[in-house]
């Protein structure tokens, strides 16, 4: 038997947007304009670090993958949204919706990795200074990075697999603006369990376990930090950590709002928004933040400026 006639479902409606009956051309466009920022400057971020030989260190190989990330995780859902809003018909087909559900999946769990690996080398740059160079060494870093990846695939591919095993019984109106797992486990008219049980190891796993090493990292930070005598050193040393602190709050507070809502109390256009804020926003501050607060990049940014700034003319007398 097939996928569909198991499904009893070919396309599903993304009820995000009900609410909104004029303007969606605008809102569209809104949207755009979100995710031309969010691609092109991450996109700046990453070519500016391949370019520039200041940045070969370990930090700045994982805020590639992160604008890497970043791209991948806005170019999951932006685009099928500005198609909806445009067409004023919010439909996905199933395909389209599993498709989307495991690469949304893949890289929101990849990039929890990759901020837990990000903590990791400020703990050793601050704490182990000495032991640095071999802590971070390029294979070390390598394997660290691809490494978050693979674990949100292989995440990704099991809350998938299971999914196919949902049946919707005709039920095809999803209340969120792109397919999600949470929301698909909603509709479905069999037994859900297994699906959840294993979104709950998950969280707990690949969520959670990120974010707690993450603050066991920092607790060894502060206390190296507060160790140092000197103003200017500690400011040099915290400074080195701002930039990834803030992503930080940002990603698992925007995860929380969207993952850990509870099931009764949010309204259809509060959910519409943490959604959001979560994977649409977010991807588009993180290159803002390290732009903004870190000055090595600040630096780079001035300088590619600069270079790429067209010469001035002068007019002379004769």
């Amino acid at each position: 038997m097939g996928i569909r006639n198991q499904t009893q479902v070919v396309e599903f409606v993304l009820l995000g947007f009900s609410g909104i009956l004029y303007g969606q051309t605008y809102l569209a466009l809104a949207f755009l304009a979100v995710y031309l920022v969010t691609v092109l400057g991450n996109l700046m971020i990453f070519t500016m670090i391949q370019l520039k030989s200041s940045l070969h260190t370990p930090m700045y190989y994982f805020l590639s993958h992160l604008s890497c990330l970043d791209i991948c995780l806005s170019s999951v859902t932006v685009p099928k949204i500005m198609v909806n809003l445009l067409l004023q018909q919010q439909t996905i087909s199933y395909n389209q919706c599993v498709s989307q559900m495991f690469f949304l999946m893949s890289f929101i769990g990849a990039e929890g990795g990759l901020l837990a690996v990000m903590a990791y080398d400020r703990y050793a740059a601050i704490c182990k200074p000495l032991h640095y160079s071999h802590l971070m060494n390029t294979k070390v870093c390598t394997i660290l990075a691809f490494a978050t990846w693979i674990i949100g695939f292989l995440d990704s591919a099991l809350h998938t697999a299971l999914s196919t095993r949902l049946d919707f019984c005709g039920v095809n109106q999803i209340h969120h603006i792109f397919c999600d797992l949470p929301p698909l486990m909603k509709i479905a008219c069999n037994d859900a369990y297994i699906n959840g049980l294993a979104l709950n190891i998950s969280g707990i796993f690949v969520g959670g376990g990120p974010l707690l090493f993450i603050i066991s990292s920092y607790v060894f930070i502060m206390s190296s930090i507060l160790r140092i005598r000197s103003t200017t050193g500690k400011r040099k040393a915290f400074s080195t950590c701002a930039s990834h602190l803030s992503v930080v709050f940002i990603y698992y507070g925007n995860a929380l709002l969207n993952y850990q809502r509870p099931s009764a109390g949010y309204s259809l256009a509060t959910g519409t928004l943490i959604s959001i804020m979560y994977c649409v926003i977010t991807p588009m501050l993180n290159p803002i933040i390290y732009s903004l607060r870190n000055k090595e990049v600040k630096g780079a940014l001035k300088k590619a400026m600069e270079t790429w700034s067209p010469p001035k003319y002068h007019n002379s007398l004769c």
